[in-house]
C-alpha cells in the first residue's frame, strides 16, 4: 500500500487556546504568532491507496463549507476546497475513496467531508461512494454535544453520515469496515471516544513499522512534548496520561507519528534524548508515496 499526506484548507487559530497550558513566551518559539495572536495550522489527511484493495481517506481537515463570516471567524484562509485539489494532483477524485475514517467530528477535522459553501444551497457530502468510520463513543458526544464543545460540531453532518447506510461506529480495537490493516487506539482526553488509527506495514526504506494518524492527541511537533495540551482538551490531565502511554507505545514499535495541524512537518518518528524527554528524530515534511508491506 501507499501513503500520501495531503493538504486541506489551512486556519489560523489563537497561539494560546492552542498551547493552554504553556506561556507565551514559550510557545511562541515554536510557532510564531500574528499581530492579532494567531498562529498557522495545517488541516492535513491522510490518504492510503491499496489498503486490501481499497482507497482510504483519514480525515478530510476543515474544508471550505462555512460562510464567509464564520469562515473569517475561524481563520479558514482559502474559500475554495484544498483537499480536493489535493487529491487530484496525485490523480483520485472524490468517488474514488471507499472509505473515510474520522477521528473525530469536530468541524476541523470533519468539514472537509461537506462541498464547499455556496449560498442557498444545502450541506452535501463531497464522497459520494464512502463508507464512513467513527468512534462509537464518540458518535454519541457528536450527537449530544456539552454546551463546552457544542460549537465544535456540525449540525447536519451527523443526519448526512447516517443516510448513507454506510455509517460504522466502531467500539473495539478493529473495524468491520478495514478489518486487521487498521488498529484503532482510543483517547478521552481531547474528545470521549477519540480514535487513533495505526495503518500496519513495514516500510523497507525507513524501517517504519506503520503509521498512526495522532489527531489532536498529538496535533503536531510541539505537543509531542507530554505536558503540553491544548485549551480545546476536555481533561488535559487525563490527555498527558494518555500521551505519555501512547508516544511509549509508538517508540516501542518503531512506529511513525502523522500530524495532521503542524504546517511544517507531516510525519515524525519518536525517541527519547538523553533527559528521558520525547522528541522527533526524524521528520517527513510530506509523504509521498510511501511504501508499506
Amino acid at each position: 500500500m501507499r501513503l500520501y499526506s495531503l493538504l486541506g484548507n489551512s486556519q489560523k487559530l489563537d497561539g494560546g487556546a492552542m498551547f493552554g497550558n504553556a506561556p507565551r513566551a514559550l510557545w511562541s518559539r515554536w510557532s510564531h504568532p500574528d499581530d492579532a495572536n494567531r498562529i498557522d495550522l495545517a488541516c492535513r489527511a491522510l490518504l492510503v491507496q491499496d489498503l486490501d484493495g481499497r482507497t482510504v481517506l483519514f480525515e478530510a481537515g476543515i474544508g471550505a463549507f462555512f460562510d464567509p463570516a464564520l469562515r473569517e471567524r475561524y481563520g479558514v484562509i482559502e474559500d475554495r476546497h484544498v483537499l480536493i485539489d489535493s487529491l487530484a494532483a496525485i490523480g483520485v477524485s472524490p468517488n474514488d475513496i471507499d472509505v473515510v475514517v474520522l477521528s473525530h467530528l469536530h468541524f476541523d477535522h470533519a468539514g472537509g467531508l461537506l462541498q464547499a459553501y455556496e449560498p442557498g444551497r444545502t450541506p452535501q457530502l463531497v464522497f459520494e461512494n464512502a463508507s464512513y468510520v467513527v468512534g462509537a463513543e464518540h458518535w454519541q458526544r457528536a450527537t449530544h454535544p456539552h454546551p463546552r464543545d457544542r460549537a465544535s460540531f456540525i449540525p447536519e453532518l451527523a443526519g448526512l453520515l447516517e443516510s448513507t447506510g454506510r455509517l460504522e461506529k466502531v467500539a473495539g480495537d478493529y473495524s468491520e469496515t478495514l478489518g486487521q490493516s487498521v488498529r484503532f487506539h482510543h483517547s478521552d482526553g481531547h474528545t470521549p471516544g477519540l480514535l487513533l488509527a495505526e495503518i500496519r506495514g513495514r516500510d523497507a526504506d525507513s524501517d517504519l513499522n506503520g503509521v498512526v494518524f495522532c489527531a489532536d492527541l498529538i496535533p503536531g511537533e510541539p505537543w509531542v512534548h507530554v505536558p503540553i495540551t491544548m485549551g480545546y482538551d476536555r481533561n488535559a490531565e487525563l490527555l498527558i496520561d494518555e500521551k505519555r502511554v501512547f508516544l511509549e507505545d509508538m517508540q516501542a514499535r518503531d512506529i511513525g507519528l502523522f500530524f495532521t495541524h503542524d504546517p511544517q512537518t507531516a510525519m515524525g518518528r519518536v525517541a527519547r534524548d538523553e533527559k528521558g524527554k520525547f522528541v522527533l528524530t526524524h521528520r517527513w515534511p510530506q509523504v509521498q508515496a510511501l511504501e508499506l508491506a
